[in-house]
């Protein structure tokens, strides 16, 4: 773990380091990915259904990819009512925030008599890919499917693997209470290509969102173009900035529910009491003795992690705006006013009863956000990633004259003589 201070002569190289630490892959996935994808949108099906029996151990037929209604809600109803009723304070918020997100159309008459609009209309069919096995997250369900049922889409296909045939009854769960009834058994990049060049049991979508491993990563990375896809994913990460008006072990947890996640994620803290940090890099040392995903933990503190030691707020800010952290921690005296210097951050949680853990499941807003810095130039899941927006224009005659001639002269300009004729030939002009 990195100990950092701003008054160090080397802490631009040392903060550089820092930016650029993390994301490097053992092995390129690159082409077994393409070659998955090539087979599925060739065989289909028999591709799928192969990739399935090989990295899953399930051997399936085609009318097996998709588990019933049946066994769809008689998974659900294994899942304890305090979970069950969890789940639902969940979604609850989570739709209540997106609904709020909803664009109006627009619709008005310029100065110079133009009609002009602007409408949003949902996509028709979505692909929802969810992990299986050990990390199975029906909180991922709820922000990736609520939000496109909000928006309007008809049609919700959800992926999601069952290593050994294991189903998970909270995951499925989570997509009954979201309705989503078209569900198949499939995972990884044969997934990703089967939900985008479509299967004969398998019908195409025109986006694909959810998290992956890194197979599943490259896959959407490959399909983007053929079908959007809500981002490329990277380790889950998060800056801390406290001040010493802080228990130093609630600081130690939060960054370490970060840490937990993968061994590539990274926690960071930035505080303006050197001896503030010390006592949380004690904390954290302490909780990992207990943490049961400490390995893993350990392992993504030890690489990535750091105390960063700021002379004041305003410090703490710029440093936070190069980070671009997915999630932001605010816990300090007035965090309203911090929040106002922050200019890149996927969502931030202010005050010292909000840790990043609320977002991740009964805050409301969107778990789904930017990593890797892209929150430089992206935002979290939303409402806005299922529609799509369609410009009107609107015109008479009267209206034509008054725009039109400016129009004929930068086509003749650009040398489209067509575009030029289109419009000079409706103002009565000679040809």
């Amino acid at each position: 773990m990195r100990r950092l201070s701003t008054t160090e002569a080397d802490f631009e190289v040392s903060f550089s380091a820092l930016l650029a630490g993390r994301g490097g892959q053992e092995r390129s996935v690159v082409e077994p990915v393409r070659a998955i994808l090539s087979d599925v949108q060739a065989r289909g099906d028999a591709a799928v259904c192969d990739y399935t029996a090989r990295f899953d151990r399930l051997t399936l037929t085609p009318e097996q990819l998709r588990i019933d209604a049946d066994t769809i809600k008689s998974e659900a109803a294994r899942v304890p009512t305090d979970l069950m009723d969890a789940l639902k304070l969940a979604a609850e918020r989570i739709e209540v925030f997106h609904d709020a997100q909803k664009p109006t159309d627009l619709d008005f008459t310029d100065s110079a008599g133009v009609r002009l609009g602007m409408r949003w209309t949902a996509l028709d069919a979505v692909g929802l890919y969810v992990p299986g096995g050990k990390a199975a997250y029906p909180s991922s369900v709820l922000m990736n499917a609520l939000p496109a049922r909000v928006a309007g889409v008809k049609r919700l296909a959800m992926c999601v693997p069952t290593p050994d045939g294991v189903l998970n009854p909270l995951v499925l769960a989570a997509a009954h209470l979201c309705g989503v009834e078209e569900i198949y058994r499939v995972g990884g990049a044969q997934a990703v290509g089967a939900l985008a060049y479509g299967t004969q049991t398998i019908a195409p979508v025109d986006r694909i969102v959810g998290p992956g491993n890194a197979f599943v990563a490259e896959a959407k990375r490959q399909v983007f173009g053929q079908v959007g896809i809500d981002s490329i994913a990277g380790p889950s990460e998060v800056v801390v900035v406290a001040d010493g008006n802080n228990d130093p072990r609630l600081i130690a947890v939060d960054l370490l529910a970060q840490a937990e996640h993968d061994e590539q994620a990274q926690a960071i803290l930035i505080t303006t009491d050197s001896a503030f940090g010390e006592r949380v890099g004690t904390a954290v040392a302490t909780e990992l003795e207990t943490l049961p995903r400490a390995a893993i933990a350990a392992r993504s503190w030890a690489d990535h992690g750091a105390i960063i030691v700021v002379k004041d707020l305003d410090e703490a800010a710029e440093l936070v705006n190069r980070l671009a952290p997915e999630h932001l921690e605010v816990l300090v005296e007035r965090p309203r006013d911090f929040s106002a210097l922050v200019r890149h951050a996927g969502a931030m949680f202010l005050g010292r009863h909000c840790p990043e853990a609320v977002g991740d499941y009964v805050g409301g807003p969107n778990h789904v956000l930017p990593t890797s810095r892209t929150a430089r130039f992206a935002s979290g899941l939303s409402v806005f990633d299922f529609i799509k927006r369609t410009t009107i224009i609107e015109t008479d005659q009267a209206g034509l004259e008054r725009i039109g001639p400016a129009g004929v002269a930068l086509a003749q300009a650009e040398g489209l003589d067509a575009h030029a004729l289109s419009l000079s030939l409706r103002l009565g002009q000679k040809s």
